[in-house]
């Protein structure tokens, strides 16, 4: 499973960053992953300098084999705050995509 963490020119996209974004989803998607070929992770902040409250967004984009990529995201207050709920909606969307491929 390939895992590419992405910043916008308002984040910093430090090793700290992408080593804590790359550990936390192949944690969470591993019993996905003979399923998963590739996963893209965008980081972005929505007002840039100015601040505000949720301003934060996490974008995954999942791309599983012989499947149209599969997408979700969260906007937050930190960055952390925006992974972890992104990474939330990540798994219910994968589980129900692959219960219907499965039949169930």
């Amino acid at each position: 499973m390939i895992i590419e963490v992405n910043t916008d020119r308002h984040i910093e996209g430090s090793e700290r960053l992408i080593a804590y974004c790359k550990s936390t989803l192949e944690a969470e998607l591993d019993r996905f992953s003979e399923y998963i070929t590739r996963i893209d992770v965008h980081f972005s902040d929505q007002n840039g300098e100015k601040g505000g409250d949720n301003d934060k967004r996490c974008l995954i984009e999942t791309k599983l084999k012989g499947l149209k990529p599969i997408t979700a995201s969260n906007h937050a207050s930190s960055i952390d705050d925006a992974l972890s709920g992104a990474i939330d909606k990540m798994v219910t969307v994968l589980n129900t995509t692959l219960d219907k491929l499965r039949g169930r």
